[in-house]
């Protein structure tokens, strides 16, 4: 049984933009990495970077991910227990958020867990590349599957339609890197929080924060501003403030 489609949230705007406010957050090793070569190993930082992670999620109308991440076998993309649910009522949210799964093709599988956890409303952002057969069989399990782009993720059209049709305000974005680039390139990230954790995997077919095609040139580039920095144990806790380009 789908989850009711739309949330109603009692607290002012975040972001006076026509797209949510949105933040990147992600944990990787010293040398840039979030997972192995192999995506054997994509969970390595401490206790207290997963709660940050609940942290963060509990000051969010959503939480965004791309299909292999959002299809892994004990992923709900939830907000974490009581203590968050709590958290978010206090921030004046519902008390479970929004989940939105990007996957350009409909690669993920309608089987997968996330689609077992029925506790709030799960949203597909695809291309026309899906098939109709795919987009058929996503619609049986997700709350709506929307196309914007007939090859590649009009990322700008689909967070619009998040903004307007789902009430998303604040979103947090937990990658993949290729995910993350593409938003970066859109110019559609506010904030990106970063724990660097005391570990080094290498290989240069591992994945990083943010991978996809790159900019083309020095002058195109991202560019950060630090706003924080804290140390935990072994672990570095930084949040970087995006300087838009547009």
């Amino acid at each position: 049984m789908k989850a009711a489609k739309k949330f109603s949230f009692q607290r002012a705007p975040a972001h006076s933009s026509q797209f949510p406010f949105m933040l990147i957050n992600m944990a990787m090793t010293a040398d840039g990495k979030i997972a192995t070569a192999n995506h054997t190993v994509a969970s390595f930082a401490s206790r207290r970077d997963l709660a940050r992670l609940y942290e963060l999620r509990a000051t969010a109308d959503a939480v965004l991910a791309g299909a292999r991440t959002a299809g892994g076998d004990d992923i709900s993309m939830g907000p974490g227990g009581k203590k968050y649910q709590q958290a978010r009522l206090k921030n004046g949210l519902a008390e479970f958020n929004l989940r939105a799964i990007v996957s350009g093709s409909g690669s993920i599988d309608a089987r997968s867990h996330i689609f077992q956890r029925r506790f709030s409303p799960i949203v597909v952002i695809t291309t026309g590349r899906a098939s109709v057969e795919k987009v058929a069989e996503l619609r049986k399990v997700a709350d709506a599957v929307e196309t914007f782009g007939e090859k590649k993720i009009d990322l700008r059209r689909a967070l619009r339609w998040l903004r307007r049709e789902w009430n998303v305000r604040r979103l947090v974005c937990e990658g993949g890197g290729e995910l993350n680039a593409a938003m970066l390139a859109a110019d559609l990230v506010d904030e990106i929080h970063v724990t660097i954790c005391p570990k080094i995997f290498g290989g240069r077919d591992a994945p990083t924060i943010a991978d996809g095609e790159g900019f083309a040139s020095l002058i195109a580039a991202a560019r950060l501003k630090l706003e924080s920095k804290k140390q935990i144990g072994a672990e570095m806790f930084l949040i970087y403030r995006v300087l838009k380009r547009r």
